[in-house]
């Protein structure tokens, strides 16, 4: 019985002792497998920690973080995400428009928004939903009394240098049915409104007689102030009206009259004689929208010419006037409108891969403001552009692109401009000067790249072409996008189709000081020898571009933004908004 009771003792004290001795050998391989993974060799490699994050600035930049992959890959990606969302989320019925309408702006459309769905389906436009940018036309005023509204319509009506179009309370036919212009700018400033019109025409029978009064002229006019312009804003949230008398007295500190009281515009010295130092760190655009914003950027006050033309700025309206014009800065309270102004439907360039130069087109006028022994026009957007990609002396810091999204972009390399600009850049003032005076059009050929003009066929050999404003906004940014080339665009003009549109998807924004230009360039095309180029993401920007252009901006889509334009305006001057509203049945 002793014998029997000790054998049993001992067998489950083996088990142990071999179930021990199994657990320090597997320690043992465990810790040797690790140490062999983590011990850098021939074969194996040290494990390399995660790839930063990119920091998204609220001002529309996304700070490079250079530990981080190449910023434009995670750029591409968050674009194409975001469309294909926008395009899943799009009302399919009217009452479905009706609900998204009403989400997104708190009151009911406007009366006839039946009769726009109706032509929106029947003429296949694309995103009904995506028209934010006339609600932040017109919300403003919506807190401000129609009878005030109507009073300062008739006032912009006898104003200089505007015409009027409309429909009569008696016709049904919309015309230009006043204007205020000389006789000898009369052909210049008048021819504007004929493309309009004929827009105008496919949907006149479905507006209600209305009067808008149009500046001709290719900049805004209308400068805001910003506390006035908030005033309305709350009025308009809380359903209240304002006149002149509860107003607040405007601040008169210029182009920074627009901005919050906290904007970066307000808080840092402004000396247009010692302007800021450029920035070290790289950034690039991911809100287009917001980046054009002076009150966010106040380096646009020195580089561009619609700022730099008055100087520290032209005092702020008193109040709100509901002036339309054909494009706007975040800082002006003009209601833009969709111009057709050298609208195409279509191009001749060559394909993407028909296309040999690789270099960035671009050649233009020397606008953008008039150039004096007065003004400051040499840093101005259009001679900066050129000064820029023709400059051969010192050395410029580019992020040289990685070969996939696993890699770190690392710190930007300092590349000779002699080297960089001539391989890369094509851009050149044409014709004679102009927008000058005497002397400075005489110096201007002896300081800028000047050329003869391209002909269609020679400008589209170019496989990236960048867009820049004139005077204005850029009327050649429809052609450009139906060219099969890539389109670089920089402006401060938000535009119609803001909220229809995706940068890095159809198109590459770039800066206004022009600081990642050669980033974003050498990153689809390569360096001078065309290393490190990823040649195949900018065909898919360039196709994605076009096909953008033929769906999304064809005359149908003019009159649809214009029709709906149209209807909120018309019940905005109405002296009973609740009548010109439409509640569906």
């Amino acid at each position: 019985m002793t014998r029997t009771w000790s054998r049993r003792v001992r067998r489950p004290a083996c088990l142990i002792a071999i179930a021990v001795i199994i657990l320090v050998l597997s320690i043992r391989l465990l810790f040797a497998a690790t140490k062999r993974a983590t011990t850098p060799s021939k074969n194996n490699p040290p494990l390399s920690p995660p790839l930063g994050k990119h920091q998204y600035l609220t001002n529309g930049l996304l700070l490079v973080n250079e530990d981080g992959a190449h910023p434009i890959y995670e750029l591409m990606a968050r674009a194409e995400k975001e469309w294909d969302e926008k395009l899943k989320r799009a009302s399919k019925t009217l009452g479905e428009a009706v609900r998204e309408y009403r989400r997104r702006y708190r009151r009911y459309p406007p009366k006839g928004f039946d009769a726009w769905w109706k032509y929106v389906v029947e003429h296949n436009v694309q995103l009904p939903d995506e028209y934010d940018q006339i609600y932040q036309d017109l919300e403003p005023f919506w807190g401000l009394q129609p009878s005030e509204l109507l009073k300062r319509q008739k006032e912009l009506e006898s104003k200089m240098e505007s015409y009027t179009i409309g429909i009569d309370e008696e016709g049904d036919e919309i015309s230009v049915l006043d204007y205020a212009i000389r006789e000898e700018k009369f052909e210049d400033l008048i021819k504007g409104s004929v493309e309009i019109l004929d827009i105008l025409s496919d949907v006149a029978e479905h507006l209600p007689p209305f009067r808008a009064v149009i500046n001709p002229h290719d900049v805004p006019n209308q400068m805001s102030d910003y506390f006035v312009k908030s005033a309305a804003l709350r009025a308009a949230r809380n359903g209240d009206y304002l006149n002149q008398a509860r107003l607040p007295k405007v601040t008169r500190l210029g182009w920074r009259s627009a901005c919050p009281p906290l904007s970066q515009a307000r808080q840092e010295p402004f000396d247009l004689d010692s302007p800021p130092a450029r920035r070290k760190y790289k950034t690039f655009i991911y809100d287009h929208l917001r980046s054009m914003d002076p009150c966010l950027h106040p380096e646009h006050f020195y580089h561009h010419g619609q700022f730099l033309s008055h100087n520290e700025g032209p005092q702020p309206q008193p109040t709100l006037f509901p002036e339309f014009a054909y494009c706007s800065t975040m800082l002006h309270h003009n209601i833009r409108i969709p111009n057709p102004y050298s609208w195409v439907n279509d191009s001749k360039d060559a394909d993407w891969d028909d296309k040999v130069d690789e270099r960035l087109l671009w050649r233009g006028r020397n606008t953008g403001m008039f150039q004096s022994e007065q003004s400051r026009w040499q840093p101005s957007h259009r001679i900066f552009l050129v000064q820029h990609t023709n400059e051969l002396n010192g050395t410029l810091p580019i992020l040289f692109p990685t070969h996939n999204e696993s890699e770190r972009v690392g710190a930007p390399k300092h590349y000779r401009k002699a080297r960089v600009n001539p391989a890369m850049m094509d851009t050149a003032f044409v014709d004679t000067p102009i927008s000058c005076t005497p002397a400075v059009c005489e110096k201007l050929p002896k300081m800028y790249n000047w050329r003869g003009r391209q002909t269609h066929a020679e400008a589209g050999r170019y496989k990236y072409v960048i867009d820049v404003d004139g005077n204005g906004w850029s009327g050649r940014f429809k052609r450009l996008m139906t060219s099969h080339a890539l389109i670089f665009k920089s402006t401060v003009y938000p535009e119609w189709y803001m909220d229809r549109v995706a940068p890095w998807l159809h198109y590459v924004p770039i800066k206004v000081d022009l600081s990642d230009l050669h980033d974003a360039l050498v990153f689809f095309r390569g360096d001078g020898n065309g290393e490190g180029d990823h040649e195949d993401l900018a065909r898919k920007i360039a196709l994605a571009g076009r096909q953008w252009s033929k769906t999304f901006w064809r005359r149908e889509d003019l009159a649809a933004y214009f029709f709906r334009l149209l209807l909120e305006y018309s019940r905005l001057m109405s002296l009973d908004r609740e009548k010109m509203t439409y509640y569906p049945r």
